[in-house]
């Protein structure tokens, strides 16, 4: 198992006794059963022993002895019980850490979905409220889990993520640490029983645990880290002055009423996290779709497009033109975009011919911008 290098329980408690803000350590992992939980156990031991205050909120074990074992002697901060439909569902009780106030906390499974009535919907809105009330939290979550890679995920795999977390939380984290484990090491775990119980195993091997699959998850999830990496010494020099670039990255994607631009955005959100740029989902809205004319099918899916846009960390902007090329071309040249990403629809060659591209008119008067085209 090979890790990030990360700060030492040293570090951490020296800048927590300096005052600092509620830091966050996310654990990413290519797939279940790579160790993430393990690590996280391991490291929130290793601070506990130089000092520091730390609870755990909650863990899932998922039954893997080994890691049961690494629980020891931590401090377990009772679960919050809730009825549901006949059972009891356990949940992060937030207000008990709250009250509690460790200096860190362990917080399992981030994606997870809270219980129906629950405060906040997701588990990760529940680490946001722990940090935002001065704790700090180790948390975990597989790569297919985050926003931006979910279409991505979907092609290599064949299976669509219902559970996603925003990118931006990586934003907030001070440290992305990858537990990564060789394909044929994940494998054998599994056959082993150490991951799912028996009956999925094989099941489980030859659908999203095959090589291929893993590979990509893999190669998915070193990328995450080294673009994190890359974004935080980006911001680094920045605030220390040092080697600014002479002309800032300013992305731009084209959002639109389509109930497949979801696509889109999150291709713009990989783009600009990459550049460590600022970025735009520019809406242009035509005559045709003021409020008073949009479909109402069309102005939900435009509603969901701007909510994921914002949870991804876009300026969402609402531009009025009588066609859309006109307000593109307009925001894209007075904001000085230097990135922009489209989505294309399979047009017939007489459409095109009679109504004119929006893409063609848009690489003409806008000819130093770099273009993408995600298909729709």
């Amino acid at each position: 198992m090979t890790h990030q290098p990360r700060r030492s329980a040293d570090a951490i408690l020296s800048e927590l006794q300096e005052g600092s803000r509620a830091r966050l350590r996310v654990y990413i992992g290519a797939a279940p059963g790579v160790g993430k939980t393990y690590s996280m156990l391991q490291d929130a031991h290793a601070m506990k022993a130089k000092g520091l205050d730390v609870v755990i909120g909650i863990v899932e074990t998922y039954g893997r002895a080994d890691t049961e074992v690494q629980v020891g002697s931590l401090e377990v901060v009772p679960r919050r019980r809730v009825p549901y439909r006949g059972v009891t569902l356990e949940e992060l009780d937030v207000d008990a850490v709250v009250a509690r106030h460790p200096q860190m906390c362990v917080v399992d499974e981030l994606a997870h979905t809270n219980a129906p009535g629950s405060l906040r919907a997701r588990r990760y809105q529940d680490v946001i409220a722990l940090l935002d009330a001065g704790i700090g939290v180790l948390t975990a979550v597989n790569i297919q889990h985050l926003e931006t890679l979910n279409d991505a995920v979907a092609r290599a795999t064949g299976v669509r993520v219902r559970e996603t977390v925003p990118d931006t939380l990586l934003d907030r984290a001070d440290e992305v640490v990858n537990v990564d484990v060789t394909v044929e090491e994940l494998r054998t775990r599994m056959r082993e029983g150490r991951i799912y119980r028996p009956e999925k195993i094989e099941h489980a091997l030859t659908n999203f645990f095959r090589k291929g699959n893993l590979s990509t998850l893999r190669e998915l999830a070193l990328r995450v880290v080294a673009d994190d990496v890359g974004d935080k010494a980006a911001g680094y020099r920045a605030r220390e002055g040092l080697d600014p670039p002479l002309i800032p990255e300013r992305v731009m994607v084209c959002m639109s009423s389509n109930p497949e631009a979801p696509r889109v955005i999150r291709t713009g959100a990989r783009i600009a996290g990459r550049l460590g740029s600022r970025w735009y989902a520019v809406y242009v809205e035509t005559p045709a779709e003021t409020p008073a004319h949009i479909k109402a099918g069309d102005a939900e899916a435009l509603q969901q497009n701007i909510r994921l846009a914002e949870s991804l960390g876009a300026t969402v902007v609402n531009v009025k033109a009588g066609k859309a090329a006109d307000g593109l071309i307009a925001f894209a040249q007075r904001e000085g975009v230097t990135h922009v990403i489209f989505g294309q629809t399979a047009r017939s060659a007489i459409e095109l011919l009679w109504k004119g591209s929006t893409l063609d008119r848009f690489l003409r008067a806008v000819p130093d911008a770099t273009v993408q085209v995600v298909p729709l």
